[in-house]
């Protein structure tokens, strides 16, 4: 990645950020939105999220790990449970539902879990899967993967940001949307 110094301002509310923009491939440029140790952000977003949460909500389902921060402002806002999906698993963690979906930064298959201490949380559950930004929508189609093999009933999905083409985020509850620079 290589940064040239330009930024794309974003504002949640009344908290604005500059994002840097970094050039991920040849000719294309996203806007970086890391919410990790920003308080304001998260609080400001979490808040926001809340009030837009679907009311048959049981649980937030959130991968790690940039929107846990997040995931826990959300769960104290609306007073639901949250479970991380975790990208590596741990020797503590047993009994685990794991699925496997092809990550677009990386180009390789990576492996999500959730833990089996966690399974109860989300087996035969309404559940709103959580993240900070949407943007090839590779993580969400694992986290839709491991609901359904929990028999669990996704019933929305949020970010604080999609990114990309704003159509293909329809069903998204979104806080904005990064656009992808190609000049």
């Amino acid at each position: 990645m290589s940064y040239d110094g330009r930024v794309f301002t974003v504002q949640l509310g009344n908290v604005m950020r500059k994002l840097p923009i970094f050039e991920v491939a040849p000719g294309v440029k996203i806007a970086i939105f890391n919410m990790l140790g920003d308080t304001e952000v998260v609080e400001t977003a979490a808040a926001m999220l809340a009030v837009r949460l679907p009311t048959d909500a049981e649980v937030l389902v959130v991968p790690e790990v940039k929107a846990v921060p997040l995931a826990h402002a959300l769960s104290v806002a609306s007073g639901l449970p949250y479970v991380v999906v975790r990208k590596v698993r741990k020797p503590y963690m047993v009994n685990c539902l794991e699925t496997e979906v092809l990550s677009i930064t990386t180009g390789a298959p990576q492996t999500l879990f959730v833990d089996g201490k966690d399974v109860h949380l989300v087996r035969n559950r309404r559940v709103v899967l959580v993240d900070d930004v949407i943007s090839t929508g590779s993580t969400i189609r694992g986290l839709r993967q491991l609901m359904a093999l929990a028999n669990a009933s996704v019933v929305g999905e949020m970010a604080v940001f999609t990114e990309g083409e704003p159509e293909d985020w329809d069903g998204i509850i979104a806080l904005g949307h990064l656009p992808i620079f190609t000049d």
